[in-house]
């Protein structure tokens, strides 16, 4: 009303006004009044209220499982019957939620492979399953096609299914969790292969500081093969860690895969899908140890001694810029990689005695302890030492007696058991020059090889782990090659002596200047 009145405040000055309604026109200008049968009909239906039709989408689509008892255009299904083998709207369904008998029937979400739990053939709810031809059967399919099958109550053979899936997902879970581990392991690694590389390359331009007149062009492509070897090994473990991320994925999925069957409540689609599960493959990925570039460092350092390039031939190739790696030719040079090596005492044989800041191994004639710890050697006397060994190393050892067993293993070496399995040089994990007063002989894998050369109560050995050289020299006024080792190793090497049994007997880690 107050809207019409409005509009004919604007009509005044034409002395005609006409219905916003029905376009009629009036002169003079009506006088307004409520229209009492339509203020009436909206009364009542605030009373009454109207009923809303159903929305559009609570019907039931082509992709929707309809209301089975709905006439006409039907409604979704809210839930189906494994019962009745029907399926209800929300308004068909509540009768199973008032009538006593249709309570105890096993409702379940809507599915529209209903009719699959019927027998074809005898037309009967199918609640065994023969475990033969992996199949729901009726119970008249037991006495006729299926009689004498091993045959169990489906609910009987869904459970032990359950257990199964449980089981592959706690495997698939527990795998996730180790490539989440080693996805870890691999930044890590990444940050570590970075780190190492920018070292080296700020080692070797102070290294190259007292050459750089002969060395600019060497020093340059120095750099940029460093950087080159950082670009390589990055993108080796950036290609893991994609492998990592990928199999990672494909595991959640089937573990996703694997909750959806599990919470199959169709006992019949339960055990058709179970059926059809592929088996978990378990791939193999390595996580190679590292290469770092200590080794190069080292090297410059050497070659950035200007005695070292006054006899420098011109014509080494431009191209042979990163330093060899080849085996030093004196005791100088050997000097330039030695390490400071001790002993662990929880590795040495309770017969053993470690001294001298764990330099020294002495044979006693009583025990040394008499607790058990696990990396002992409880039958051997042997003793490891501390500190890994990768890249290049050099280290001697000096022996008293009447002989010693120089040596190097992997950590995980066996320790405990009275066999040959613990001895070093009779595994595949431990390479042994065994010294006498008149002979060596060196043992790998249980393979011996008499060694010939100057008998020396200094032994000194090099190590090149990326190269896999081994190699162990008598030392006294000069230095003489007795064996030479080329293998490739998988693992850091522990140095380590065993000793002859005679009381006093004893090696130890020489001090190097």
């Amino acid at each position: 009303m107050s809207c019409i009145k409005s509009h004919w405040d604007e009509e005044d000055a034409k002395k005609l006004h006409s219905c916003p309604q029905c376009r009629q026109t009036f002169t003079p200008r009506p006088v307004l009044v409520k229209n009492t049968m339509l203020a009436d009909l909206v009364e009542e239906m605030k009373k009454t209220g109207l009923q809303a039709a159903p929305a559009d989408h609570c019907y039931a689509g082509a992709e929707d499982v309809a209301c089975d008892v709905c006439t006409g255009r039907r409604l979704k299904a809210l839930k189906s019957c494994l019962v009745c083998l029907a399926s209800y709207c929300e308004k068909h369904l509540q009768r199973h939620y008032d009538v006593p008998p249709l309570k105890k029937h096993k409702l379940v979400d809507p599915s529209n492979k209903l009719q699959e739990n019927i027998c074809s053939r005898h037309n009967e709810v199918m609640k065994i399953y023969c475990r033969n031809d992996q199949q729901c059967i009726c119970y008249l399919c037991l006495m006729n096609e299926h009689k004498g099958h091993d045959t169990v109550l489906a609910a009987e053979e869904r459970t032990e299914r359950q257990k199964e899936l449980e089981g592959s997902r706690l495997i698939i879970q527990k795998r996730i969790l180790n490539r989440e581990n080693d996805l870890k392991l691999l930044h890590q690694e990444l940050e570590v292969i970075n780190l190492s590389a920018n070292k080296t390359v700020e080692d070797s331009e102070k290294s190259y500081a007292n050459i750089i007149r002969f060395m600019k062009k060497r020093r340059s492509k120095l750099k940029q093969q460093v950087r080159s070897q950082q670009k390589a090994e990055a993108s080796r473990v950036k290609e893991l860690q994609e492998k990592l991320e990928q199999e990672i994925t494909e595991l959640k999925k089937n573990d996703a895969e694997l909750e959806k069957i599990s919470q199959t409540e169709d006992l019949n689609q339960f055990l058709q899908n179970f059926s059809s599960l592929s088996p978990l493959n378990a791939s193999s990925i390595n996580i190679c140890p590292l290469r770092y570039f200590e080794d190069v460092t080292a090297a410059v350092s050497e070659d950035s001694d200007e005695e070292v390039w006054t006899d420098v031939s011109l014509t080494v190739s431009e191209e042979d810029v990163l330093p060899s790696h080849a085996e030093p030719k004196t005791r100088a040079g050997f000097l330039k990689f030695s390490r400071e090596i001790t002993l662990d005492p929880n590795t040495a044989h309770t017969w053993l005695s470690v001294s001298d800041g764990n330099k020294k191994a002495t044979l006693m004639k009583e025990q040394q302890t008499f607790t058990s710890h696990p990396d002992t050697f409880n039958e051997c006397l042997q003793v490891l030492s501390r500190e890994s060994l990768t890249g290049r190393s050099y280290w001697e050892v000096e022996w008293r007696g009447e002989g010693a067993i120089v040596a190097l293993a992997y950590k995980d070496i066996p320790r405990k058991g009275e066999g040959e399995e613990c001895v070093f040089g009779v595994n595949n994990q431990s390479w042994a020059l065994t010294c006498l007063k008149e002979s060596y002989v060196f043992f790998h894998n249980k393979v011996h090889t008499p060694v010939s050369g100057p008998v020396s109560n200094r032994i000194g050995v090099y190590l090149d782990h990326s190269a896999g050289t081994l190699s162990f020299y008598s030392v006294s006024a000069t230095m003489t090659l007795l064996h030479r080792v080329q293998t490739t190793f998988t693992q850091p090497l522990y140095a380590g002596f065993s000793l002859y049994y005679s009381f006093g007997y004893s090696a130890d880690f020489c001090k190097l200047k």
